[in-house]
């Protein structure tokens, strides 16, 4: 076998290290944008920049206005994220619309893809709108990058402002019921008003009975897309930053019980502040305006949660996460990036189950 001189070594290389750049220059570049119901994140694969502005889609959509309408403010925020982020416009830009999209996108299919046509046109951004059980698979992968050694369980909880995820890796339950919708349904049912939040408290025996009759009759599903007992690990803030401080301050734990939630708890919390007015639950609590707002009626959701999982533990571990990562990996969806006009054509026709259909069937696709 010929020796190899240290020059020969040198110039190989020089070879491997340019075919390195030559591979990495060659990969196409991504831009993902999480569209969510009060806010957008923008992030790319070639940077370690996130950049986030507030959207209230949801608010827009509850107070009667049609996807049109969002096509102006949607297009702006996604113009200042490219420029706070330094993102490339020649970058492959895919939007993942979450669970306000898919309300558009279930009162009138029709005006919903005539605005996603628009965005992309204006913008160069093709949305989707992603299914829920997909967004639970996003949040299953963030919050294993984001939590690591911490996540002990199969399954994360996190709560959004339209809607809410139980994702695993391989089971998800997702519901249109997050923080603010599940207030909503509240203020409709018990005190006749749209409006979020509303005057909830104080609420009697009775109101209580009904909001967790309500909430089983909401989440009915639950019982089959998971396993018979499922562990959860509470990542958002409307538990960890609400139902759990506020438990642990009403019924006088210290630090020891600092990540732990059992409904019991709950429970006796939520007996303790449901007669309350918001100011004596404040004082109570330690839970500040405007959150407080919000505090009984996640504690009512949590509560739920836990009893039709089969929970006697909750473990609480605060995780900032986006869909993001998911988006940025997902590679049906940059497929349908490519194929956007026929993915509109298709929600229209499918709704959200056109993302699951194959890009590769589209007219003219080799």
């Amino acid at each position: 076998m010929p020796v190899i001189t240290r020059r020969l070594r040198q110039f190989l290389a020089a070879v491997c290290l340019l075919s390195a750049a030559t591979a990495n220059a060659e990969q196409p570049c991504r831009v993902a944008f999480d569209m969510g119901s009060s806010g957008i994140r923008a992030g790319a694969s070639n940077s370690d920049k996130t950049t986030k502005a507030e959207l209230d889609t949801l608010g827009a959509l509850w107070a009667g206005k049609p996807p049109g309408e969002l096509v102006g403010p949607t297009v702006a925020v996604l113009d200042v994220l490219l420029q706070r982020g330094a993102f490339k416009r020649e970058c492959a830009m895919l939007g993942g619309g979450m669970s306000a999209w898919r309300l558009a996108l279930s009162h009138d299919p029709a005006a919903l893809v005539t605005a996603l046509a628009r965005i992309r046109a204006y913008s160069g951004v093709a949305v989707l709108v992603i299914p829920p059980v997909q967004e639970g698979a996003y949040g299953h992968l963030a919050a294993r990058q984001a939590l690591g050694g911490r996540l002990h369980t199969s399954h994360v909880l996190d709560i959004g402002g339209g809607s809410l995820q139980i994702a695993g890796e391989r089971s998800t339950f997702a519901t249109p019921l997050g923080q603010k919708a599940w207030h909503r349904e509240l203020c409709q049912a018990l005190r006749k008003t749209d409006a979020v939040p509303c005057a909830l408290q104080p609420l009697n025996d009775d109101e209580l009975a009904q909001a967790r009759t309500l909430l089983a009759h909401k989440l009915n599903g639950i019982a089959t897309a998971l396993p018979g007992t499922t562990a959860m690990t509470a990542i958002s803030r409307p538990v960890s930053r609400g139902v759990l401080p506020a438990v642990r301050r009403v019924l006088g734990y210290t630090a020891d019980n600092l990540n732990l939630l059992q409904p019991s708890d709950i429970s006796a919390t939520i007996a303790r502040v449901a007669p309350l007015t918001l100011a004596a639950t404040t004082e109570q609590t330690g839970n500040p305006a405007p959150h407080v707002s919000y505090l009984l009626s996640d504690l009512l959701l949590v509560e739920g949660l836990m009893r039709l999982t089969g929970n006697a533990d909750l473990i609480v571990a605060e995780a900032d996460l986006t869909n993001l990562p998911g988006l940025l990996a997902d590679e049906r969806a940059f497929a349908w990036q490519k194929q956007h006009d026929c993915y509109l054509h298709r929600l229209r026709e499918k709704g959200t189950d056109a993302y699951a259909s194959d890009p590769a069937t589209c007219p003219g696709t080799r």
